[in-house]
């Protein structure tokens, strides 16, 4: 579990790990064949733009050969936990294989037995902090939460969450989700309460809902799931969202609008994301493969030219295996300073907060 931390430290020095020695350990013959036999992975909630798992998803394809079935890729981490519910029973395209959850909901499906434990070669060259020991979730990325500007109609970019509330930002500001399902909308209420509230985790999931509900109240606040379309069209011309998808998006709008990326002067939230394989998977091997894939050098990678950070980071940067355009293209160190890493108990308590409360103190329907 994650415990402690509290700073997202310089990329140099971040998730110090254990032994190298079998990270570039390949998966066994016998796995690569009987996931060929299976000859089909499942996966959920993986927008192409989100992470780099576009250029992801077809790496694995062309390596293994495998097709992939990608069921709706907008879904929240919520939805994902719903779909394996939902679809125990059912052996056919709608049930997911494998999941990508925010980190509070890798140890409530263990506890629900939604998940299997499996560990992957480079098992050792996860963080403690970002797995569980015997192997049901695992932490696969980490980014912080950040303003997504559309500069044609936002002429000065906000510089921090009180700034949001300001009226020349009336019905622009959107979160990327649904705060009563997605990890993502309830990390930007998070931060935005960990701002209003001096950096008191304990009082974040309130300080932000009582922040929504005044952005909403000013009618700053636009009830639409934030993402590159609306983004562009100018309906959502804010985003409160994950500096790797905003980044992502500022690449591939190319200029039309141009976008600004802010990382907020206080407030700063990183967020952790794991991965797990549904204790009810259609296809188990494919399922494992997959992450084998994902924890190899090559899907690390391919998760970094994402802008996300995967947890493998320091491991591959010791290991010279990084190429130099790569980091180049990364927001500098200096931005990411004051990030905290909530606690998993702290996550628990302030999603619970936000889930159960949005409804109630905002009362805005977002979709």
């Amino acid at each position: 579990m994650i415990s402690h931390m509290r700073r997202l430290l310089s990329l140099s020095t971040a998730m110090v790990v254990a032994s190298t020695a079998i990270a570039a350990a390949e998966p066994s013959a016998e796995l690569i064949a009987a996931a060929k036999a299976e000859g089909t992975l499942t996966t959920i909630a993986l927008p192409h733009d989100w992470c780099g798992y576009g250029g992801v998803i077809e790496g694995f394809k062309a390596k293994y050969g495998l097709t992939v079935n990608e069921l709706n890729p907008d879904a929240g981490s919520g939805d994902e936990i719903e779909a394996i519910k939902a679809n125990k029973d059912n052996k056919g395209d709608q049930a997911p294989d494998v999941i990508d959850v925010g980190l509070s909901f890798g140890p409530s499906a263990k506890a629900e037995k939604l998940i299997q434990p499996y560990k992957v070669e480079t098992w050792d060259t996860i963080p403690d902090t970002a797995k569980d020991a015997e192997g049901y979730w695992y932490g696969d990325y980490y980014g912080v939460m950040s303003f997504e500007v559309n500069k044609d109609i936002v002429k000065e970019s906000p510089k921090d969450w009180a700034d949001l509330l300001k009226p020349e930002y009336a019905n622009m500001v959107a979160l990327a989700g649904d705060p009563r399902t997605a990890n993502q909308a309830i990390s930007g209420v998070f931060a935005a309460g960990l701002s209003a509230a001096g950096g008191d985790v304990a009082k974040a999931g309130e300080a932000g809902l009582a922040f929504f509900k005044e952005l909403n109240a000013k009618g700053n606040f636009v009830p639409v799931i934030g993402k590159s379309a609306p983004l562009a069209q100018g309906t959502t011309p804010i985003i409160l969202r994950w500096d790797y998808n905003a980044l992502a998006d500022r690449d591939t709008l190319a200029g039309n609008p141009p976008v600004d990326v802010v990382v907020p002067a206080s407030g700063v939230v990183a967020g952790v994301y794991v991965q797990a394989i549904s204790a009810y998977a259609p296809h188990p091997n494919a399922a494992k493969l997959w992450m084998e894939y994902l924890y190899s050098d090559e899907g690390q990678l391919g998760w970094l030219k994402g802008y996300c950070h995967p947890i493998r980071f320091n491991d591959l940067a010791k290991n010279g295996k990084i190429p130099q355009e790569l980091l180049d293209k990364l927001p500098p160190a200096a931005a990411y300073e004051k990030a905290v890493f909530p606690t998993l108990e702290e996550q628990e308590a302030y999603k619970e907060v936000i889930t159960k409360g949005w409804d109630t103190v905002v009362g805005a329907n977002v979709q």
